[in-house]
């Protein structure tokens, strides 16, 4: 038998209008009632109808999360920790996979924001002028997810440190000349992340060899990249993404290079597979599952209370730190000659 309002009521003694006002984000009711209501219906198994809330709030309980990329299992941690918020919050979630194309990235959240209470956008390829020109057709709240622009709330990650970190470490292993492999020029990560790297190169520590640009896939576009780090004399490289990485390592075990006896290789992201490959990756760890939390939580928090006209949404940067594996090691003496 399905449980109803009036029996979390009469289970938390109190009237069904504040069983509705308790279990409604925002709703006037104070703390203790609210945690007792929330218990009683933990208790009884109560779900909420969702289209009769609707009703009530204009709210459909649903979010949207817009990736541009499934395939790369760091957009598959995003949605999952995305999922995993929101379900715990009540909502559903509806995923849109871009394929890095800035024409779908516009129709998913066009098609998306009639459906959805807000939407997470993670890591979009769109131009800031085009992002401020959302605001024309939806005045649904939107929370930019690795991505930071004026006029939304954002949550990133402080890439510009990860790479500092990941050069750091390089140098203390005795490295001295490092390629750098970056990502697409459309990508506000890859302008982050070779950021980061200027820096360190501008502070004399060690030598950067920049190797170009590349897309991030699983198909073998990384080979001219990693012919040219071996042609440049350096003795480790730092890449782009794990999946870059991947790549660079593959070429160099056909070339006939040791990782890392011959080769230190960092990738930046740390996602699963990093820990299985062989040998296991040295990577800038971002956080994944927390940022996803991060962005939900924003978003909702926007939700229950909108900005006031002029003020700036609030934006979370979050840590990363170095995991360090098997694809770093010291710099034989001998090849420091």
């Amino acid at each position: 038998m399905q449980v109803t309002i009036r029996d979390v009521a009469k289970a938390s003694g109190v009237s069904p209008s504040t069983v509705s006002r308790a279990l409604a984000p925002g709703g006037a009711v104070s703390p203790v009632t609210r945690e007792r209501v929330r218990a009683a219906a933990d208790r009884l198994g109560y779900q909420p109808n969702q289209a009769a809330r609707g009703l009530i709030t204009g709210r459909t309980g649903h979010l949207g999360v817009i990736v541009p990329d499934l395939l790369n299992p760091f957009f598959a941690d995003i949605c999952k920790g995305v999922q995993a918020r929101a379900r715990g919050l009540g909502h559903t979630v509806f995923v849109s996979d871009t394929e890095r194309d800035e024409g779908l990235e516009l129709d998913a959240i066009r098609t998306l924001a009639p459906q959805v209470d807000g939407i997470v956008l993670c890591s979009p390829h769109l131009s800031g002028e085009e992002l401020a020109s959302l605001g024309d057709f939806t005045d649904k709240p939107i929370v930019l997810l690795h991505r930071k622009e004026p006029g939304f709330g954002c949550v990133t990650a402080d890439l510009v440190e990860g790479m500092t970190d990941a050069l750091t470490h390089l140098h203390a292993l005795g490295h001295r000349r490092i390629a750098y492999v970056g990502g697409p020029r459309s990508s506000w990560a890859a302008r982050e992340r070779a950021a980061g790297v200027e820096a360190v190169a501008a502070s004399g520590l060690v030598e950067i060899v920049q190797v170009g640009s590349v897309a991030p896939h699983f198909d073998g576009g990384v080979t001219g990249a990693a012919d040219v780090v071996l042609a440049s004399g350096a003795s480790a490289v730092l890449a782009f993404d794990d999946i870059v990485a991947f790549g660079l390592i593959s070429r160099f075990t056909v070339r006939g290079v040791r990782v890392p006896e011959e080769m230190s290789v960092v990738g930046c992201d740390d996602i699963a597979l990093s820990g299985m490959a062989a040998p296991p990756l040295t990577t800038v760890s971002v956080p994944k599952a927390h940022g996803a939390r991060a962005a939900v939580d924003l978003l909702c928090r926007i939700l229950a209370t909108p900005a006031a006209e002029g003020e700036q949404p609030p934006q979370r940067v979050l840590p990363t730190h170095l995991v360090v594996r098997g694809s770093t090691a010291a710099l034989d003496r001998r090849q420091r000659a």
